[in-house]
């Protein structure tokens, strides 16, 4: 078995056709507003839906809420609300994204495949969030800025989870200067040399 097929090894057919959907829709409106890289255009299964699918099976069970910040073409979020609408843990998804038009493309995405999220056209410093049970982000900013946003918008005992490539044993290094935090590293099933970062107990440094 591929690390690719294993993703979605428990997935049901129903969510491989709104994962295909959502592609569909993806592909188009790339076409008028910049919301994957064109070289990435003709693998978009594989960079993007599969690389944030990895993630749902590392939300801790009794979750109820995720928040995505800067969630841009819905990657992780839109994915992952995609695959627990055929589940039973039910989670509230709030996704953050201050690009009017990809918040657009974001709320165009959850209204056609019944999604139950709520789109946020906002900037992430600006938002007041009853805190999150877990925090996801991809591709957005450096680990020492993603837990900052993580400090004031992640439950206490709740979970943030972070894809990082090849650069992630430095950001690492950097973030723990100024931050504590518990974490645990995970290998990604769509690039060796990239790991998902499963991180806890988020406070400042002394």
């Amino acid at each position: 078995m591929t690390p690719e097929s294993e993703i979605f090894s428990n997935v049901s057919r129903e969510t491989i056709h709104d994962l295909e959907r959502y592609q569909e829709l993806l592909l188009a409106w790339t076409k008028t507003i910049n919301l994957i890289a064109p070289s990435t255009a003709d693998d978009v299964w594989t960079r993007h839906i599969a690389d944030s699918a990895q993630l749902y099976k590392l939300i801790p069970n009794g979750s109820q809420s995720v928040t995505d910040i800067g969630s841009g073409a819905g990657l992780p979020g839109i994915v992952l609300a995609i695959i627990d609408k055929f589940r039973d843990q039910k989670l509230q998804f709030t996704l953050i994204e201050s690009d009017q038009r990809k918040a657009a493309f974001l709320r165009t995405v959850s209204r056609k495949l019944k999604l139950s999220i709520t789109v946020l056209p906002a900037r992430i410093e600006a938002v007041d969030l009853q805190r999150a049970d877990v925090l996801t982000a991809r591709a957005l900013a450096p680990l020492q800025t993603l837990l900052l946003f993580g400090n004031s918008l992640l439950h206490s005992e709740g979970t943030a989870l972070f894809l990082k490539g090849r650069t992630y044993q430095n950001e690492l290094a950097l973030a723990q200067q100024t931050w504590n935090f518990q974490y645990k590293l995970h290998h990604s099933g769509t690039d060796p040399d990239s790991r998902i970062l499963e991180i806890r107990d988020i406070k400042r440094g002394q």
